[in-house]
């Protein structure tokens, strides 16, 4: 259903919505036929749901009752400015896109309670200044992507605690003044990259504990 712009009929489908659906794609949909698709229909079992590139301003409460949804692609939602706090029931996510969502300013506390999330990509969130704390709590993520976060001022110090994280972007973080010595911590960590982050003074020797580290990128990082 991908670019559906003008589908007047969208709202005579059956409130019962659609039981076996499994995936569904809105992607570049217009705000109306999304909110008639999310706000009205059962989509208890939907495993993937992409609303990538779409204009909506917030998300239906509705979406945070597919409990099975493992993959959520939000990439380039340039109206989306937050996230409910609603987003914590998403027990069996795995994948969250929030690429290019640029007027996204901050993350609620609730992220912490993603528990299954592996893959947390946030490039091009140049708006975001800062990442909550309970970040540190998602035990199973494996890839943290930050590229393009230009107004992101620091990382916390609780990044550290995520003992599953194997890759970590930093690129064009043109704001990120200093890395945590918590970032020693990371014992799975493979990758490594840190790209052109223009005011980050120094590296913290606690790099040196990385022993599971494959490949290390360091570009543009004044020395």
């Amino acid at each position: 259903m991908q670019k559906c712009v003008n589908l007047p009929t969208i709202s005579q489908i059956s409130s019962k919505g659609f039981p076996n659906l499994r995936l569904l794609d809105l992607t570049e949909t217009s705000t109306t036929i999304v909110e008639n698709f999310i706000h009205k229909r059962n989509l208890n079992n939907v495993k993937w749901l992409c609303l990538k590139k779409c204009m909506i301003p917030k998300l239906s409460n509705n979406v945070f009752n597919c409990l099975q949804l493992q993959v959520f692609d939000l990439a380039q939602c340039q109206s989306l400015e937050e996230l409910p706090s609603s987003i914590g029931q998403l027990i069996a996510l795995q994948e969250l896109d929030l690429s290019w969502c640029s007027t996204l300013k901050e993350l609620p506390s609730s992220i912490g309670q993603l528990n299954a999330l592996q893959v947390f990509d946030l490039s091009g969130c140049s708006n975001l200044k800062e990442l909550p704390s309970c970040i540190g709590q998602l035990n199973a993520l494996q890839v943290l992507d930050l590229t393009g976060c230009s107004n992101l001022n620091e990382l916390p110090s609780s990044i550290g605690q995520l003992n599953a994280l194997q890759e970590l972007y930093l690129l064009v973080c043109s704001n990120l003044k200093e890395l945590p010595s918590f970032i020693g911590q990371l014992n799975a960590i493979k990758k490594l990259v840190l790209l052109w982050c223009s005011n980050l003074k120094e590296l913290p020797s606690s790099i040196g504990q990385l022993n599971a580290i494959q490949k290390l990128v360091c570009h543009g990082v004044p020395t």
